[in-house]
């Protein structure tokens, strides 16, 4: 796979490689998603197809959102409702769903069909989130998910983790830090608050089922 490189101000991914010889893991400030959207669930998926396959996949009509940024309060939302957001960097979307409660692993894994997923979920109120790396339909790594199960890390991301082990010697929650340098190891996406508030999402909803009004699987 392609070597992911560095662009001047944001990182973004060229390719689907997750080895950083030469990236240097800096903390990144997300007391942002601590305090108001500490409160909310949301959740952040990271999918290397465009926006239109994004949506299409998630059974919406990319034609039928309306662009907006995103809302500095969580329960601002650009259309009524709880619509989800996405956005486009270089190779990437990524969506932002406000209701991850909703979303089912096979339906992350099958997002995931020939592409790279990162999908990182929390609810700060409780304490709790969910992380994924997806490659091809399969998992490769899973913090969390349907089962509260923690899969010990692949090979892949030993140098990230032994990183982040040192920048993070009290192992807090993944929200609290160490999910956001996943993300950007896996996807060479630096998502700072400046950053992904700085994109433009389209916003709009797709189809729902089940008694509990989640995304359909």
């Amino acid at each position: 796979m392609d070597k992911l490189i560095a662009l001047p101000e944001r990182h973004v991914s060229v390719g689907g490689d997750c080895h950083h010889d030469d990236m240097i893991m800096q903390p990144i400030d997300v007391s942002w998603l601590c305090g108001e959207y500490g409160e909310e669930c949301y959740g952040f998926i990271y999918l290397r197809i465009t926006p239109e396959q994004a949506i299409a996949r998630l059974g919406g009509h990319y034609a039928d959102f309306e662009p907006a940024r995103l809302p500095d309060e969580p329960d601002d939302w650009p259309r009524p409702g709880e619509p989800l957001g996405v956005a486009s960097l270089g190779d990437w979307s990524i969506i932002f769903y406000p209701d991850w409660i909703g979303i089912e692993e096979k339906l992350i894994t099958r997002l995931s069909e020939g592409t790279r997923l990162v999908f990182h979920t929390a609810l700060g109120v409780e304490d709790t989130d969910d992380f994924y790396w997806c490659e091809d339909g399969e998992i490769k790594y899973l913090y969390g998910g349907d089962d509260a199960f923690v899969m010990d890390p692949p090979d892949e991301l030993a140098d990230a983790m032994e990183e982040i082990d040192k920048l993070y010697p009290s192992i807090p929650r993944l929200y609290r830090g160490p999910a956001f340098l996943l993300i950007e190891y896996l996807t060479g996406i630096r998502p700072t608050e400046e950053l992904l508030k700085s994109l433009t999402f389209r916003w709009g909803t797709v189809k729902r089922s089940g008694s509990d009004g989640g995304l359909i699987p």
